[in-house]
C-alpha cells in the first residue's frame, strides 16, 4: 500500500462541551454519532452545531426547493459581501452571474432526485459585482420521514488557485516561447554580425560579446528574486534596464535607442513584469522591426500624469510590417495579461506606417 502526504488547511473553532457526547465531521457537514436522548442534550448538540457553522471560513447557506435562501453564515458574509438581512427570502439567482443562470434550475433538479453534487468548480458574483471563483458541495435536506425539502450549500473561494493555476500556466508558455527565441536570436545575430566583420576572428569576438549581453538582458526577467538573494545590489532605473535588454542589438549605437520624457519609477512589483514586456519587444524588433537592419532605430518615449504612466514604444524602420506577430500571437498574449493583471493598465499594439507601435498606460 503507497501512503502519501496530503496538504490541508485546518480551522480550529472553540466549542462548548455537548453533555459528554462527541460530535464527528465528515466531508467538511457535522454529523452526530448518536441520537440525543433528551431535549436538554439536543439542545446542546444544535449549539454546538451552529458554532461550527458560524465559525466556517466557508460559505455556508441553505435553500429551499425553488432556490430560495433560507440561512446564511459569517463566511458566505465574507465571500459574497451581503448581510444575512440583505439575502435572507431573495432567490439564490441573485449570487450567480447572468451568463450562468442555467446552472441553478439543473442544481436543483439533481437535489430533488436525491443527489449530492460535490466540488462543482463555477463562478459566483459577489455584491460589488466582482466574479469570484468556487467550489461548491450542495446536499439535500430532508425531514425525518425522509422528504427533501431544500439544500445546503457550501461555497469554497478558489479565486487564488485559479489565479496562481493561470499564473503557472503563462510562466510556462513564456519560458517555452523564450526557449524558441533565444535560438532565433542567436541566428539574428550571427546575420547581423557578419556583414559588419571583415574577418572570422572579428566576427566570433563580437559575437561572443553580443551573446553575453543577451545573456545578461534574459537574467532581467526575474530581477525581484535577484534583489531578495543579493545577487542584484540595488534597484535599476527603467532607462538602465531598457538599455541592457537592447545592448545584444545596439551595443555602441545608442543613438538605436532613444528615451525621451519622464523617469518611470522601478519596483519589486513592476520589474519582472516591465522586463518581461519589453524583452519580448527588443526581441520582436530584432527579428522583424527595427533592429533587423543597422538602419533602423526605436524611440521610447514616457509621460506620467498622476498615478498613471504612459509608455509609447515606436520603431523607425524599413522592415515589412506584415512580418509583425499576430494579435493573437502568445508574445501579444503575454504583453496583454502582464500589463492588465500585474500592472493593472492598457495596451495598445498597431503597425504605423513607419513601423511597429506600442501604447500602454500602467499604474504606479
Amino acid at each position: 500500500m503507497a501512503f502519501f502526504n496530503i496538504p490541508v488547511a485546518l480551522t480550529i473553532q472553540h466549542c462548548a462541551p455537548s453533555c459528554g457526547r462527541r460530535t464527528a465531521m465528515s466531508g467538511g457537514s457535522p454529523s452526530l454519532t448518536s441520537e440525543p436522548t433528551d431535549q436538554s442534550e439536543a439542545q446542546h448538540q444544535l449549539r454546538h452545531l451552529r458554532a461550527i457553522i458560524e465559525g466556517s471560513q466557508d460559505a455556508i447557506l441553505t435553500k429551499d426547493l425553488k432556490g430560495i435562501i433560507t440561512s446564511w453564515n459569517p463566511g458566505a458574509e465574507a465571500l459574497f459581501g451581503y448581510r444575512a438581512e440583505e439575502v435572507m427570502g431573495k432567490p439564490i439567482n441573485l449570487l450567480i452571474p447572468s451568463d450562468r443562470q442555467e446552472e441553478e434550475p439543473q442544481i436543483l433538479a439533481r437535489i430533488r432526485r436525491g443527489e449530492r453534487i460535490e466540488h462543482f468548480e463555477t463562478v459566483r458574483q459577489g455584491k460589488d459585482g466582482r466574479s469570484l471563483h468556487v467550489s461548491l458541495t450542495v446536499s439535500p435536506l430532508r425531514r425525518a420521514d425522509g422528504t427533501i425539502y431544500g439544500a445546503s450549500k457550501i461555497a469554497r473561494d478558489i479565486t487564488r488557485q485559479k489565479r496562481d493555476q493561470k499564473q503557472q500556466e503563462l510562466l510556462l508558455y513564456e519560458m517555452q516561447h523564450r526557449i524558441k527565441n533565444v535560438f532565433s536570436l542567436a541566428s539574428g545575430l550571427v546575420r547581423l554580425c557578419s556583414k559588419s566583420c571583415s574577418s572570422q576572428e572579428e566576427l566570433a569576438t563580437v559575437l561572443d560579446a553580443k551573446l553575453s549581453a543577451l545573456a545578461r538582458a534574459h537574467s532581467l526577467v526575474a530581477p525581484s528574486s535577484m534583489l531578495e538573494s543579493g545577487l542584484l545590489d540595488q534597484m535599476p532605473t527603467f532607462d538602465a534596464l531598457l538599455r541592457a535588454l537592447a545592448d545584444p542589438f545596439v551595443s555602441g549605437q545608442d543613438s538605436r535607442l532613444r528615451l525621451t520624457g519622464d523617469s518611470l519609477p522601478l519596483n519589486m512589483q513592476n520589474l519582472t513584469p516591465l522586463a518581461l514586456i519589453f524583452g519580448e519587444l527588443m526581441t520582436n524588433a530584432s527579428k522583424y522591426g527595427a533592429f533587423r537592419s543597422l538602419e533602423g532605430w526605436v524611440e521610447v518615449s514616457c509621460n506620467r500624469q498622476g498615478s498613471n504612466f504612459t509608455i509609447n514604444w515606436r520603431e523607425h524602420s524599413q522592415c515589412d510590417q506584415s512580418a509583425q506577430p499576430t494579435e493573437d500571437g502568445f508574445g501579444r498574449r503575454l504583453m496583454r495579461s502582464l500589463v492588465e493583471e500585474q500592472l493593472n493598465g492598457t495596451i495598445l499594439c498597431q503597425n504605423a506606417s513607419t513601423g511597429f507601435h506600442v501604447a500602454m498606460t500602467i499604474t504606479i
